[in-house]
């Protein structure tokens, strides 16, 4: 086992949230962004620290057809990033292999959204693990 590899957590799940404003925003920025992959930061409220309020982008973030590329060096030092966000234009939101990478190495939760070309959507929420997360809408 690496020095690095996060160990499963065992206890109380998380009850993840996420505001309506910030999901919208979320959602509009996906479909604006279709073809190409959208790809942002989470960031919690810091007084209710497992409600999702903003989303940050990152500098220098690319996207592109099938990839959107975090430079996760221009991250500034900000412990309420929980996670990160991103879309499909494929419209499935399951994680691919270089996801669950990416979920593996970074942030605590992960939402992935699937945008089709007539401008539906269709969001899922997993864990650092890629297992799926419930998170409520406030």
């Amino acid at each position: 086992m690496s020095f690095f590899h996060r160990k499963k957590r065992e206890g109380i799940p998380v009850q993840w949230k996420i505001t309506k404003d910030c999901l919208n925003l979320i959602v509009e920025s996906s479909k604006s962004n279709f073809p190409q992959e959208f790809g942002a930061l989470l960031r919690v409220d810091r007084t209710e620290k497992t409600t999702i309020t903003e989303v940050v982008l990152l500098p220098g973030t690319i996207s592109g057809d099938s990839h959107a590329i975090f430079r996760l060096h221009m991250l500034p030092i900000d412990y309420s990033v929980v996670g990160t966000v991103h879309s499909h234009p494929s419209s499935i939101a399951r994680p691919s292999s270089a996801d669950l990478d990416l979920f593996g190495h970074f942030g605590r939760v992960h939402i992935i959204v699937g945008v089709t070309p007539y401008g539906t959507t269709s969001w899922k929420a997993y864990d650092y693990n890629g297992y799926d997360v419930s998170m409520l809408v406030i």
